[in-house]
């Protein structure tokens, strides 16, 4: 049997932990193209971003037009606004979507540049999240909305070269976003660790975030003020990121983009409402449970310290541990509870399976589901 070639591939240079925003100070250029929104503005980080270029003789030009879940309008704005610049760096400062605005006008210039038979010299590019929940900041996904659907791109060349981890940009984080952003690098991680493409290098960075994140998010979302929390969690949600970045998602998160894109469910949450359900069938917890995929989940279990003495009764505690931190940051159990029309989300339900079918996510989901088991997913998380 022919042994399967894997890589393992870390991009980004990271700096972490408080005040490494300075590292700005550093950076070798001339013009900054930054990527923002209005939140960071009103913060004061965007005007601490621009002082800290400006100390190093860089001029900057900002575009804040992003908001959550970015469409192909915003890429095509943020596109022109690029264009009218010099700029040899970019700078996404803010949550995913930000992140993922910026992957996206790189993306869009860089191909339309190559179908024009022209050369595109990629700028310096420095991701600075102000959210705990994406990786965006060292991954090669991307998500934007075109027509109402969420679409997945991923690529190695939209990986940042910079990821900045400064935990103040995120001390102002509201507590519903710390739950939704914190479960969403949770699944990051649980996705990772159980995909086809898994690895040692990933099982161990997926196994350390899972440990982090249940330790510390419900101290977070408890007190947001918490410096070491916050400081782990924003490490926990990157280490998920390094993890995804190369061993893939699975269905938890197609499910969860057509679902969001929808029904306008916050990403974070969607992945929360999905994710029991998704362990169950994974790991066909309904019927006889699937050796090798339950195990794994028993393997988490044992992480966070749950008995596993089986790879059933690891799995099951597992899942559970998942649905406890669930109701203790305040996270509805069901898609029902969010007040969404059953009749409406069973017209809804063809169209989103199909649309998870063909996600980039669900190549690497260990077992490789029918429109049937999906919509089985569906109707068991509302």
């Amino acid at each position: 049997m022919t042994a399967v070639m894997r890589k393992f591939v870390i991009k980004p240079k990271i700096y972490f932990n408080e005040g490494s925003m300075e590292f700005l100070k550093e950076i070798n250029g001339s013009c900054a193209f930054i990527v923002s929104d209005s939140v960071m503005e009103k913060l004061g980080y965007l005007q601490k971003t621009i002082d800290y270029l400006n100390e190093t003789g860089i001029k900057s030009v900002v575009f804040t037009d992003v908001r959550p879940d970015p469409d192909v309008k915003v890429i095509a704005q943020g596109m022109k606004k690029y264009l009218e610049t010099q700029a040899d760096t970019i700078v996404a400062l803010g949550g995913g979507s930000v992140i993922d605005a910026a992957k996206g006008i790189l993306y869009s210039l860089w191909q339309f540049r190559k179908a024009a038979g022209e050369e595109f010299k990629k700028p310096l590019f420095i991701a600075i999240p102000s959210t705990s929940g994406t990786g965006s900041e060292v991954t090669n996904f991307s998500v934007i909305t075109a027509e109402g659907q969420k679409v997945v791109i991923v690529d190695d060349w939209i990986a940042p070269d910079i990821a900045i981890l400064d935990s103040t940009c995120i001390q102002h984080v509201p507590q519903q976003v710390v739950a939704d952003t914190g479960i969403d690098a949770l699944v990051h991680a649980i996705e990772a660790y159980v995909s086809t493409a898994a690895t040692p290098c990933t099982d161990a960075l997926a196994e350390k975030a899972v440990q982090l994140i249940f330790e510390n998010l419900k101290n977070l979302y408890n007190d947001v003020s918490n410096a070491c929390a916050r400081e782990r969690i924003q490490n926990a949600s990157c280490i998920a990121g390094m993890a995804f970045t190369n061993a893939g998602l699975g269905i938890n998160h197609s499910l969860a983009h057509a679902l969001g894109g929808t029904f306008h469910i916050s990403h974070g949450r969607a992945n929360a409402l999905l994710v029991s359900a998704v362990i169950e069938y994974n790991a066909h917890l309904n019927n006889t449970a699937s050796r090798d995929i339950a195990e794994k989940y028993a393997k988490l279990a044992a992480v966070v310290q749950l008995p596993a003495r089986t790879y059933r009764e690891g799995a099951i505690n597992f899942m559970q541990a998942v649905k406890d931190l669930k109701k203790s940051l305040g996270i509805p159990n069901s898609i029902r509870e969010l007040g969404i029309d059953k009749s409406m989300f069973e017209t809804e339900v063809g169209n989103m399976v199909e649309l998870a079918l063909h996600d980039r996510c669900t190549p690497t989901n260990p077992r490789q589901p029918s429109r049937e088991d999906l919509i089985g997913i569906f109707q068991k998380s509302f």
